[in-house]
Protein backbone atom coordinates (compact mmCIF):
# COMPACT_ATOMS: atom_id res chain seq x y z
CA UNK A 1 0.00 0.00 0.00
CA UNK A 2 3.10 2.28 1.00
CA UNK A 3 4.42 1.69 -2.03
CA UNK A 4 1.62 2.38 -4.49
CA UNK A 5 1.33 5.82 -2.51
CA UNK A 6 5.14 6.41 -3.24
CA UNK A 7 4.51 6.17 -6.69
CA UNK A 8 1.58 8.51 -6.85
CA UNK A 9 3.13 10.94 -5.51
CA UNK A 10 6.36 10.51 -6.98
CA UNK A 11 4.54 10.71 -10.67
CA UNK A 12 2.62 14.14 -10.90
CA UNK A 13 5.84 15.61 -9.62
CA UNK A 14 7.88 13.80 -12.49
CA UNK A 15 5.44 14.26 -14.81
CA UNK A 16 5.16 18.22 -14.35
CA UNK A 17 9.38 18.40 -14.15
CA UNK A 18 9.01 16.24 -17.89
CA UNK A 19 6.36 19.21 -18.33
CA UNK A 20 8.46 22.15 -17.64
CA UNK A 21 11.40 20.74 -19.63
CA UNK A 22 9.56 20.54 -23.03
CA UNK A 23 8.32 24.01 -22.40
CA UNK A 24 12.18 25.28 -22.11
CA UNK A 25 13.22 22.89 -24.87
CA UNK A 26 10.26 24.09 -27.42
CA UNK A 27 10.94 27.85 -26.52
CA UNK A 28 14.74 27.65 -26.78
CA UNK A 29 14.22 25.95 -30.13
CA UNK A 30 11.58 29.06 -31.41
CA UNK A 31 13.62 31.48 -30.12
CA UNK A 32 16.59 30.24 -32.04
CA UNK A 33 14.53 29.36 -35.37
CA UNK A 34 13.03 33.35 -34.69
CA UNK A 35 16.63 34.35 -34.65
CA UNK A 36 17.96 32.63 -37.27
CA UNK A 37 15.63 33.66 -39.31
CA UNK A 38 15.85 37.41 -38.61
CA UNK A 39 19.72 37.44 -38.98
CA UNK A 40 19.33 35.27 -42.57
CA UNK A 41 16.64 38.24 -43.65
CA UNK A 42 18.45 40.95 -42.47
CA UNK A 43 21.87 40.13 -44.45
CA UNK A 44 20.53 37.80 -47.36
CA UNK A 45 21.30 40.84 -49.96
CA UNK A 46 25.15 40.79 -48.49
CA UNK A 47 25.39 37.18 -48.22
CA UNK A 48 24.35 35.94 -51.85
CA UNK A 49 26.23 38.83 -53.29
CA UNK A 50 30.19 38.69 -54.51
CA UNK A 51 33.22 39.84 -53.02
CA UNK A 52 33.43 42.76 -54.82
CA UNK A 53 29.74 43.86 -53.75
CA UNK A 54 30.41 43.13 -50.36
CA UNK A 55 33.07 45.36 -49.93
CA UNK A 56 30.51 48.25 -50.78
CA UNK A 57 27.44 47.14 -48.71
CA UNK A 58 26.90 49.05 -45.82
CA UNK A 59 26.56 46.26 -44.30
CA UNK A 60 29.84 45.17 -44.51
CA UNK A 61 31.71 46.40 -41.65
CA UNK A 62 28.83 44.77 -39.47
CA UNK A 63 28.44 41.37 -41.23
CA UNK A 64 31.77 40.63 -42.34
CA UNK A 65 33.43 37.81 -39.97
CA UNK A 66 35.78 40.51 -38.06
CA UNK A 67 32.55 42.96 -38.42
CA UNK A 68 30.51 43.57 -35.00
CA UNK A 69 27.62 41.87 -35.74
CA UNK A 70 30.00 38.99 -37.58
CA UNK A 71 32.47 38.81 -34.60
CA UNK A 72 29.96 38.23 -32.14
CA UNK A 73 28.53 35.42 -34.01
CA UNK A 74 31.47 33.75 -34.12
CA UNK A 75 32.61 34.84 -29.90
CA UNK A 76 28.55 33.41 -29.42
CA UNK A 77 28.95 30.28 -31.52
CA UNK A 78 32.42 29.36 -29.63
CA UNK A 79 31.25 29.61 -26.28
CA UNK A 80 28.01 27.93 -27.56
CA UNK A 81 30.79 24.99 -28.67
CA UNK A 82 32.21 25.03 -24.82
CA UNK A 83 28.88 24.33 -23.24
CA UNK A 84 28.24 21.71 -25.99
CA UNK A 85 31.57 19.77 -24.89
CA UNK A 86 30.19 19.99 -21.40
CA UNK A 87 28.28 16.62 -22.51
CA UNK A 88 30.58 14.42 -22.98
CA UNK A 89 32.63 15.71 -19.68
CA UNK A 90 29.68 15.11 -17.64
CA UNK A 91 30.01 11.77 -18.32
CA UNK A 92 33.12 11.28 -16.57
CA UNK A 93 33.16 13.98 -14.07
CA UNK A 94 30.93 12.55 -11.31
CA UNK A 95 30.04 15.98 -9.79
CA UNK A 96 28.34 17.19 -12.83
CA UNK A 97 27.38 14.26 -13.80
CA UNK A 98 24.81 14.12 -10.33
CA UNK A 99 23.07 17.41 -11.80
CA UNK A 100 19.99 17.21 -13.57
CA UNK A 101 18.87 14.69 -15.99
CA UNK A 102 20.81 12.64 -18.25
CA UNK A 103 18.04 12.97 -21.16
CA UNK A 104 17.61 16.80 -20.42
CA UNK A 105 21.60 17.12 -21.11
CA UNK A 106 21.07 15.59 -24.25
CA UNK A 107 18.08 17.01 -25.37
CA UNK A 108 19.93 20.78 -24.48
CA UNK A 109 23.19 19.02 -25.80
CA UNK A 110 21.43 18.65 -29.59
CA UNK A 111 20.12 21.88 -29.13
CA UNK A 112 23.03 23.78 -28.99
CA UNK A 113 24.79 21.41 -31.22
CA UNK A 114 22.73 23.11 -34.22
CA UNK A 115 22.65 26.15 -32.73
CA UNK A 116 26.49 27.11 -32.62
CA UNK A 117 26.91 25.82 -36.01
CA UNK A 118 24.42 28.78 -36.98
CA UNK A 119 26.18 31.74 -35.23
CA UNK A 120 29.41 30.43 -36.74
CA UNK A 121 27.86 30.27 -40.36
CA UNK A 122 26.80 33.57 -39.76
CA UNK A 123 29.77 34.44 -38.30
CA UNK A 124 31.88 33.18 -41.74
CA UNK A 125 29.35 35.39 -43.56
CA UNK A 126 28.92 32.13 -45.85
CA UNK A 127 32.28 32.10 -47.28
CA UNK A 128 34.63 29.18 -46.34
CA UNK A 129 38.59 29.23 -46.96
CA UNK A 130 41.70 27.69 -45.52
CA UNK A 131 41.57 25.82 -41.79
CA UNK A 132 38.49 27.84 -40.63
CA UNK A 133 36.85 26.51 -43.53
CA UNK A 134 38.35 22.67 -43.22
CA UNK A 135 36.38 23.22 -39.45
CA UNK A 136 33.43 24.15 -40.29
CA UNK A 137 32.51 21.23 -43.10
CA UNK A 138 33.91 19.06 -40.11
CA UNK A 139 31.49 21.23 -37.95
CA UNK A 140 28.65 20.68 -40.41
CA UNK A 141 29.61 16.09 -40.42
CA UNK A 142 29.39 16.65 -36.71
CA UNK A 143 25.92 18.12 -36.51
CA UNK A 144 24.23 16.09 -38.78
CA UNK A 145 25.70 12.58 -37.44
CA UNK A 146 24.56 14.08 -34.02
CA UNK A 147 21.56 13.53 -35.56
CA UNK A 148 21.74 9.92 -36.16
CA UNK A 149 22.63 9.47 -32.87
CA UNK A 150 19.74 11.08 -31.39
CA UNK A 151 17.89 8.69 -33.49
CA UNK A 152 20.10 5.55 -32.56
CA UNK A 153 19.42 7.20 -28.68
CA UNK A 154 15.74 6.93 -28.84
CA UNK A 155 15.58 3.61 -30.30
CA UNK A 156 16.81 2.37 -27.08
CA UNK A 157 13.98 1.52 -24.44
CA UNK A 158 13.89 3.47 -21.49
CA UNK A 159 12.03 3.73 -17.88
CA UNK A 160 10.21 6.87 -16.76
CA UNK A 161 13.92 8.02 -15.58
CA UNK A 162 15.42 7.39 -18.68
CA UNK A 163 17.59 4.38 -17.43
CA UNK A 164 17.98 1.48 -20.31
CA UNK A 165 15.26 -0.99 -19.87
CA UNK A 166 16.25 -4.53 -19.52
CA UNK A 167 14.46 -6.88 -22.52
CA UNK A 168 12.66 -8.55 -19.65
CA UNK A 169 11.19 -5.13 -18.47
CA UNK A 170 10.55 -4.62 -22.27
CA UNK A 171 8.79 -7.81 -23.29
CA UNK A 172 6.71 -7.58 -19.97
CA UNK A 173 5.46 -3.81 -20.62
CA UNK A 174 4.64 -4.62 -24.20
CA UNK A 175 2.31 -7.14 -22.64
CA UNK A 176 0.92 -5.17 -20.19
CA UNK A 177 -0.01 -2.75 -22.97
CA UNK A 178 -1.45 -5.25 -25.08
CA UNK A 179 -3.54 -6.62 -22.05
CA UNK A 180 -5.02 -2.80 -21.46
CA UNK A 181 -5.90 -2.53 -25.16
CA UNK A 182 -8.14 -5.94 -24.88
CA UNK A 183 -9.32 -4.83 -22.37
CA UNK A 184 -10.97 -1.63 -23.53
CA UNK A 185 -12.99 -4.30 -26.31
CA UNK A 186 -12.13 -1.75 -29.36
CA UNK A 187 -9.30 -3.24 -31.08
CA UNK A 188 -8.09 -6.62 -30.14
CA UNK A 189 -4.25 -6.90 -29.39
CA UNK A 190 -3.78 -9.29 -32.16
CA UNK A 191 -5.61 -6.71 -34.86
CA UNK A 192 -3.12 -3.71 -33.42
CA UNK A 193 0.06 -6.03 -33.68
CA UNK A 194 -0.88 -6.82 -37.65
CA UNK A 195 -1.56 -3.32 -38.53
CA UNK A 196 2.50 -2.81 -38.14
CA UNK A 197 4.69 -4.71 -40.72
CA UNK A 198 7.37 -6.27 -38.51
CA UNK A 199 10.04 -8.30 -40.56
CA UNK A 200 10.33 -12.15 -38.70
CA UNK A 201 12.38 -11.89 -35.77
CA UNK A 202 15.19 -13.85 -37.48
CA UNK A 203 15.44 -11.52 -40.29
CA UNK A 204 16.08 -9.20 -37.84
CA UNK A 205 19.00 -10.70 -36.68
CA UNK A 206 20.25 -11.66 -39.83
CA UNK A 207 20.09 -7.99 -41.81
CA UNK A 208 23.02 -5.57 -41.82
CA UNK A 209 23.16 -2.81 -39.39
CA UNK A 210 22.59 -0.50 -42.83
CA UNK A 211 19.40 -2.47 -43.80
CA UNK A 212 18.01 -3.08 -40.34
CA UNK A 213 18.57 1.36 -40.22
CA UNK A 214 16.35 1.41 -43.55
CA UNK A 215 13.69 -0.92 -41.99
CA UNK A 216 13.57 1.59 -39.14
CA UNK A 217 13.19 4.86 -40.51
CA UNK A 218 10.96 3.32 -43.24
CA UNK A 219 8.71 2.15 -40.29
CA UNK A 220 9.08 5.43 -38.71
CA UNK A 221 8.01 7.39 -41.73
CA UNK A 222 4.83 4.84 -42.37
CA UNK A 223 3.90 5.48 -38.61
CA UNK A 224 1.88 8.32 -39.22
CA UNK A 225 -0.27 6.56 -41.96
CA UNK A 226 -0.67 3.29 -39.99
CA UNK A 227 -1.76 5.18 -36.71
CA UNK A 228 -4.04 7.41 -38.77
CA UNK A 229 -5.50 3.63 -40.52
CA UNK A 230 -6.19 2.27 -36.65
CA UNK A 231 -8.20 5.71 -35.90
CA UNK A 232 -10.44 5.24 -38.54
CA UNK A 233 -10.44 1.58 -37.79
CA UNK A 234 -11.87 2.02 -34.29
CA UNK A 235 -13.73 4.83 -34.85
CA UNK A 236 -16.04 2.47 -37.59
CA UNK A 237 -15.64 -0.18 -35.09
CA UNK A 238 -17.00 1.78 -32.05
CA UNK A 239 -20.03 3.25 -34.08
CA UNK A 240 -20.96 0.07 -35.21
CA UNK A 241 -21.04 -1.21 -32.06
CA UNK A 242 -22.92 1.58 -30.93
CA UNK A 243 -25.49 2.17 -33.92
CA UNK A 244 -24.44 4.98 -35.23
CA UNK A 245 -24.57 7.05 -32.15
CA UNK A 246 -21.15 8.57 -31.07
CA UNK A 247 -18.86 6.33 -29.50
CA UNK A 248 -18.33 6.53 -25.64
CA UNK A 249 -15.64 4.27 -25.62
CA UNK A 250 -12.40 5.96 -24.89
CA UNK A 251 -11.24 6.07 -28.12
CA UNK A 252 -8.12 8.42 -27.54
CA UNK A 253 -7.28 6.08 -24.56
CA UNK A 254 -6.90 3.01 -27.09
CA UNK A 255 -5.02 4.86 -30.14
CA UNK A 256 -2.41 5.51 -27.37
CA UNK A 257 -1.83 2.40 -26.08
CA UNK A 258 -1.60 1.32 -29.33
CA UNK A 259 1.28 3.85 -30.78
CA UNK A 260 2.82 3.34 -27.54
CA UNK A 261 2.31 -0.87 -28.08
CA UNK A 262 3.79 -0.37 -31.41
CA UNK A 263 7.20 2.20 -31.06
CA UNK A 264 7.87 -0.36 -28.02
CA UNK A 265 7.57 -3.17 -30.61
CA UNK A 266 9.56 -1.74 -33.00
CA UNK A 267 12.41 -1.06 -30.68
CA UNK A 268 12.56 -3.95 -28.75
CA UNK A 269 12.48 -6.08 -32.23
CA UNK A 270 15.51 -3.80 -33.29
CA UNK A 271 17.03 -3.72 -29.39
CA UNK A 272 20.60 -5.60 -30.62
CA UNK A 273 21.23 -3.81 -34.21
CA UNK A 274 20.21 -0.30 -33.05
CA UNK A 275 22.90 -0.94 -29.28
CA UNK A 276 25.37 -1.91 -32.70
CA UNK A 277 25.09 1.25 -34.28
CA UNK A 278 24.90 3.22 -31.32
CA UNK A 279 28.52 1.75 -30.26
CA UNK A 280 29.54 2.30 -34.22
CA UNK A 281 28.24 5.57 -34.29
CA UNK A 282 30.49 6.89 -31.19
CA UNK A 283 33.68 5.45 -33.02
CA UNK A 284 32.86 7.84 -36.09
CA UNK A 285 31.34 10.59 -34.15
CA UNK A 286 34.10 11.03 -31.20
CA UNK A 287 36.99 11.54 -33.72
CA UNK A 288 35.20 13.87 -35.65
CA UNK A 289 34.58 16.28 -33.15
CA UNK A 290 37.44 16.12 -30.95
CA UNK A 291 39.56 17.09 -34.97
CA UNK A 292 36.66 19.55 -34.88
CA UNK A 293 37.61 21.28 -31.23
CA UNK A 294 41.17 21.24 -31.67
CA UNK A 295 40.82 23.15 -35.44
CA UNK A 296 38.39 25.75 -34.20
CA UNK A 297 40.65 26.11 -31.17
CA UNK A 298 43.45 26.58 -33.25
CA UNK A 299 41.53 29.23 -35.49
CA UNK A 300 40.61 31.78 -32.45
CA UNK A 301 44.40 31.19 -31.36
CA UNK A 302 45.52 32.30 -34.68
CA UNK A 303 42.82 35.05 -34.73
CA UNK A 304 43.80 36.32 -31.60
CA UNK A 305 47.62 36.61 -32.21
CA UNK A 306 47.21 38.13 -35.71
CA UNK A 307 44.44 39.79 -35.66
CA UNK A 308 41.10 40.16 -38.10
CA UNK A 309 41.54 41.90 -41.48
Amino acid sequence: MSMNLTILQIAPATVDFERAHRLRLRVAYWTASLATFTVFMYGLDYYLSGAKQRALSPKHALLKPSGTIGLTFGIVGFFLFLIVYLYPIRQRWAWLGRQGSSRHWLDFHILLGFVAPLFITFHSSLKFRGIAGVAYWIMILVALSGLVGRYLYSQIPRTLNYTAMTLKDSHQQIDELASQIKSLGVLSAKDAVGLFNLPDLRQAEEMSLMSALCKMLAFDLAFQFRMWRIKQRTVWRCSLMNFGRSPNVPLKRTISLVREQALLSKKVFFLSKSQQMLRLWHVIHRPFSYSFAILALFHVIMMVVFGYY
